[in-house]
């Protein structure tokens, strides 16, 4: 494979970890396979600029002496959220040339902003994908997944998810051992596909502020293979049915039945990636009773059945 350049581009404000986590991975992956990428940093003048976090970072060299990039990597931070003018022209200008254009975090508005994402599936940090989507109503915003793909252009989810972008690029450019050897250098994994969700069931649904519902909330978590109906959480809360779905839907923004729902799949997704269990007693272990009741949820929440996403997403035996 010939050397492929990837430039990152600076600018005041940039969220750090935006840059400094895919460039840890392209540069694990150039140390695995020497003479695989060429890293470099630029600023519009070449001068070096100040983090969200007060970091000082030295670019390579400006905007307008950098060579054409196969990847241009666009991260995020303050100074993506509110871009200078000049930022938003070169990238205009540069992006569609590169084969890859790809975002981190809020760097989904700066391309949006030149235009680079009308039309296209895209991705940002959860907290902006609103923003994201009023503002630029030609973007089609996708806020669950950790990082979405469409043609050449790539953007990810908040902060880490840089990182996984960035290992699944290396997985696409070197295969999977090499990715495998800088996730495990970097002590991450290499495992979380690009439609899995930016958060955890638990995550993604607040938690209750009454006790004996945090209590249930709980509970769900650490019995998916339990009764898990209605009336059996409404009995551990110590209401009444129609007064604990109610309740529980208020304080946490979705229905008993969802966050069960989501809890289960969660349960079975890590089965799957983590044992050697088989489709049968991961579905019971899992509360969905039979492999056909979990077949038809994994169909429906991610579009494949579970021992295709056990075959493309379970982490190959070290070597």
């Amino acid at each position: 494979m010939a050397q492929r350049t990837v430039l990152v581009v600076l600018f005041e404000g940039v969220q750090s970890l935006d840059v400094t986590g895919p460039v840890e991975v392209f540069a694990g992956a150039e140390r695995h396979t020497p003479g695989t990428y060429r890293l470099l940093t630029a600023s519009l003048d070449g001068a070096p600029v100040r983090t969200t976090s007060g970091l000082t970072l030295v670019p390579d060299l400006s905007l307008a002496a950098a060579p054409p990039p196969h990847t241009l990597l666009v991260p995020g931070g303050q100074g993506a959220r509110r871009p200078d003018r000049r930022l938003v022209g070169w990238v205009r200008d540069h992006g569609p040339r590169a084969a890859r254009l790809v975002s981190v975090c809020t760097g989904a508005l700066l391309l949006a902003e030149a235009g680079l994402l009308d039309g296209r599936r895209a991705t940002t940090h959860w907290a902006y994908c609103d923003r994201l989507a009023r503002d630029h109503p030609r973007v089609r915003v996708e806020p669950d997944p950790v990082y979405v793909r469409d043609g050449h252009v790539a953007t990810s989810a908040g902060v880490t998810a840089g990182i996984d972008l960035a290992l699944a690029l290396a997985e696409e450019d070197l295969g999977r051992d090499a990715a495998l050897l800088v996730a495990r250098h970097l002590v991450v994994f290499l495992r979380r596909p690009g439609n899995q969700a930016q958060f955890s069931a638990q995550l993604a649904a607040q938690t209750a502020r009454r006790e004996p519902l945090r209590e249930v909330q709980r509970w769900i978590t650490e019995h998916p293979a339990g009764d898990l109906s209605v009336e059996s959480l409404a009995a551990r809360a110590r209401l009444s049915p129609r007064h604990f779905a109610r309740a529980f839907r208020a304080e946490t923004g979705v229905t008993p039945g969802r966050y069960v729902d989501r809890v289960r799949l969660e349960h079975a997704r890590r089965l799957l990636e983590d044992t050697a269990d088989g489709v049968e007693e991961v579905s019971r272990a899992s509360g969905y009773g039979t492999p056909e009741a979990m077949r038809r949820a994994f169909v429906r929440a991610l579009g494949t059945p579970p021992a295709e996403y056990r075959r493309r997403f379970r982490p190959a035996p070290a070597h």
